[in-house]
């Protein structure tokens, strides 16, 4: 998702690069839905498992991975499966995912204050409309 937070001096201008940002947003995530390639797959793929890797380079990033892990599966998980878990990750799991929870989903936006310069619901739902239409 994409989160921003402005100051009453910096709200247009701000609002107006959230709107591009979010535009070039949507329209990356139609390219990689049309095309991705399995060497970006794969680049990834190594970044993630590295950041994931270089996270835990403490005892309490490692105390906070293992709650993470708990609340979310219940089990602390093994390195030797997240790696699988992210190797299993292909362009078409990436296509059908990507169909299923990001496409055609209605997104949410909130604005609080002054929100003149926010735009219309009915544009930022186009940015994040199926890229078959």
């Amino acid at each position: 998702g994409i989160n921003a937070e402005y100051g009453k001096q910096w709200y247009q201008r701000r609002v107006r690069e959230a709107v591009v940002s979010t535009q070039s947003t949507g329209g990356e995530w139609r390219r990689l839905f049309r095309a991705v390639s399995p060497g970006e797959v794969q680049r990834a793929k190594n970044m993630l498992k590295t950041m994931m890797l270089s996270q835990c380079d403490g005892t309490t990033a490692v105390c906070e991975d293992i709650g993470r892990q708990m609340l979310t599966y219940g089990r602390r998980i093994p390195l030797a499966e997240i790696d699988a878990r992210i190797e299993a990750v292909t362009p078409a799991v990436l296509k059908r995912v990507m169909g299923e929870y990001v496409y055609d989903r209605d997104p949410v936006v909130i604005g609080l204050g002054s929100t003149e310069g926010l735009p219309e619901y009915g544009l930022m739902k186009n940015m994040m409309s199926s890229p078959l239409d």
